[in-house]
């Protein structure tokens, strides 16, 4: 049995990083940037107008303007305002020459027909004009390497004409869940039987982790059939989880057909709570997760192990840091020897724990915010203490 931060090495040091391919911004909400990106134009490429209103040179001593031009947006005509000249112009218009400041429509007066007059002391030069490159410089860098892509990112990519990104591949992954007992919602139960929550809560978890290829798979605790079902598994993914079937329980087999399916074992049983007998494996490339059948194991699990894999196999950097140092608000008990970790939630700069932290018990991870991790060598974690919390 290893320690918490032994699993954590043990998987740093075999984790893969995914291929880097090429996507289209509609394709990339989500994945993760491969290559630093460089505005390969000025940003605006023009001096062009942030408001409707009236353009001209303001450095003149004169507020009284004769009209002589309209300037729509998209307007590319070469357009030269004279001294003692205005042109209308509207939001996003290229500044024509000869200007250097918009007034504001709404703070014009207009004298007599096209001719217009400002009297107020909210203008100064430049007021109103978007310089070209204010938002980028040429060739200047935009985005780093490792950043998650939102709409955010896409709607800056997209101003500078960026069509296409190289971005890490993400892992096809797939789950087998073990269990004669279960079956899935919906279905009436009968004496002895439970619902399979475990597979739609995997799934869930996968795709908060950015995985867009998932396949799942259930397995019978019958040894033959299971072999089958984890040989297929293995030539269809990446990354492979399974749940349940991993202790030392009469029909658990789930280690034996692991080897025989020639994966070679990282690790078997951490010391920590929930979630003790979980095991890491690695074939060729790919990652194997036996996890606890409890359900809030194999959520604490996923969190601790499965989700930081999978961030560095998309590029994601700082994976297996806690998101957060935070107090605890109350003294909590524990097994000395074990790392625990409890659900909790998040006040200020504290953290609070919630009830219902048994390994079969979700319904404290269906409020939870966050992980709490309790040092293996404390039997108790006075109040005040600061400890690393996770996000869920």
């Amino acid at each position: 049995m290893i320690s918490v931060k032994q699993a954590k090495t043990i998987l740093s040091e075999n984790s893969e990083k995914g291929q880097i391919i090429e996507k289209s911004l509609g394709e990339c909400l989500g994945l993760i940037l491969a290559e630093d990106i460089y505005s390969p134009i000025d940003v605006p490429s023009f001096d062009n107008s942030a408001m409707d209103g009236y353009a001209m040179n303001f450095e003149e001593t004169n507020r009284n303007w004769e009209v002589t031009n309209i300037i729509q947006a998209g307007d590319t005509s070469e357009i030269n305002i004279a001294p003692g000249k205005a042109a209308r112009i509207f939001t996003g218009a290229k500044i024509p020459k000869g200007t250097n400041t918009v007034i504001p429509q709404e703070l014009i007066e207009t004298i007599e027909e096209g001719k217009i007059s400002y009297s107020g002391d909210k203008i100064s030069t430049g007021s109103n004009v978007r310089l070209k490159g204010s938002q980028s410089k040429k060739n200047s860098l935009i985005l780093e390497k490792g950043q998650v892509i939102g709409a955010g990112q896409i709607g800056l990519l997209a101003s500078v004409g960026v069509a296409q990104v190289k971005v890490f591949s993400p892992p096809k992954v797939g789950f087998i869940v073990t269990g004669n007992e279960l079956k899935e919602p919906g279905t009436p139960l009968k004496e002895g039987e439970i619902y399979n929550s475990n597979g739609p809560m995997l799934e869930a978890l996968l795709k908060e982790s950015g995985v867009r290829k998932i396949k799942s798979y259930k397995a019978e605790d019958d040894k033959d059939s299971l072999q089958k079902i984890i040989d297929l598994a293995l030539s269809e993914n990446d990354i492979l989880l399974l749940s349940g079937g991993i202790s030392v329980g009469d029909y658990d087999f789930v280690k034996e057909c692991l080897n025989t399916a020639k994966v070679k074992e990282l690790f078997y049983k951490i010391k920590q709570r929930p979630g003790k007998p979980m095991f890491a494996g690695k074939k060729d490339k790919k990652l194997i997760f036996a996890l606890p059948g409890n359900p809030a194991s194999v959520h604490s699990c996923f969190i601790q192990y499965v989700r930081p894999s999978i961030n560095f196999w998309l590029g994601k950097t700082a994976i297996w840091e806690a998101d957060h140092n935070l107090e605890i608000s109350e003294d909590i008990p524990k097994k000395t020897g074990f790392t625990h970790f409890m659900k909790g939630k998040k006040n200020g700069d504290k953290v609070e724990l919630l009830k219902g932290q048994q390994s079969f018990n979700l319904q404290a991870f269906a409020t939870a915010e966050c992980l709490l991790e309790l040092p293996a060598e404390n039997s108790v974690v006075t109040a005040g203490t600061k400890v690393k919390v996770y996000d869920l």
